[in-house]
């Protein structure tokens, strides 16, 4: 489990990279036009030759120096344009974890896995 260390004149705060996954599931939850984001830590996606199934870690954290590239799989419900549901998951995850951690977040990497019909 990586850590994300600050320091200050009050002491070293540290954030778990679980912690930041955490945030950025609760912000992808919230975010309008998401289908499914995961379900107990991983997507499953169904689809390749012959309707193979695979399965996916929906999110994934990486330091880079001292900021977070955030990378996502979604999948988006089908009543929605998939390029701005990917647009607003960036904004909300960005948003809340660097205002939850004080972290600061470079990127954050959307992929859209899939669409889902009513």
């Amino acid at each position: 489990m990586e850590k994300n260390t600050s320091s200050n004149v009050a002491g070293a705060l540290k954030v778990s990279s679980n912690v930041i996954v955490s945030i950025a599931e609760a912000a992808v939850s919230e975010t309008e036009g998401v289908a499914v984001s995961s379900s107990n830590g991983k997507v499953s996606v169904l689809g390749g030759a012959p309707l193979s199934q695979k399965v996916i870690a929906p999110i994934k954290v990486r330091m880079d120096g001292d900021s977070a590239v955030i990378g996502i799989s979604i999948i988006t419900d089908i009543s929605y344009k998939a390029i701005d549901v990917a647009h607003s998951v960036q904004e909300h995850v960005k948003s809340a974890v660097q205002s939850m951690t004080g972290i600061t977040v470079s990127k954050v990497n959307v992929k859209v896995v899939g669409v889902k019909g009513k």
